[in-house]
């Protein structure tokens, strides 16, 4: 997906959202480590909050912000941020520390990204929405560690 405005860096967050919830699901009903598997479904789920979360950022943004260009997105080391179009099924294969941590480090990836723009962005408007999504990703990551540690308990 090109990326040349702060609408299209909320799409873009939002199917990654989507593509990653639907490849853990897929690999919920196929690891056989049972708690794993119950991570995955959990996760899934997250996943999905977080892409209706994020649509609605998108519904409510300021308009002049959401059109606002986007020059630094390809030049930013983040446009690596792990994209999960398809899934190749490798959740099903992992433990539940190893999908703990790679869930955690794709998150990490997307709250930096958006640290970084919002260093960049001079227009306020613009740069209240890169907040407000890096502060609800951040929250999101608090919650979910919350509740895989409480998994973990168990």
């Amino acid at each position: 997906m090109e990326i040349k405005t702060y609408e299209d860096l909320i799409e873009w967050a939002r199917q990654l959202h989507r593509h990653l919830s639907h490849c853990l699901s897929e690999c919920a009903t196929k690891n056989r480590d049972e708690r794993a598997s119950a991570l995955l479904a959990y996760l899934a789920r997250h996943e999905a909050e977080i892409e209706q979360i994020t649509t609605e950022f998108e519904k409510q943004a300021d308009k002049k912000a959401l059109q606002t260009r986007l020059y630094d997105f390809y030049e930013n080391e983040h446009r690596g941020v792990r994209n999960h179009d398809t899934c190749d099924g490798h959740y099903a294969k992992m433990d539940f520390d190893t999908i703990t941590r790679e869930i955690f480090e794709f998150h990490d990836q997307v709250i930096n990204l958006y640290k970084d723009l919002s260093l960049k962005t001079e227009i306020p408007e613009a740069s209240e929405l890169v907040e407000s999504l890096r502060e609800m990703e951040e929250n999101e990551a608090m919650r979910l560690a919350h509740q895989i540690s409480s998994m973990n308990d168990l």
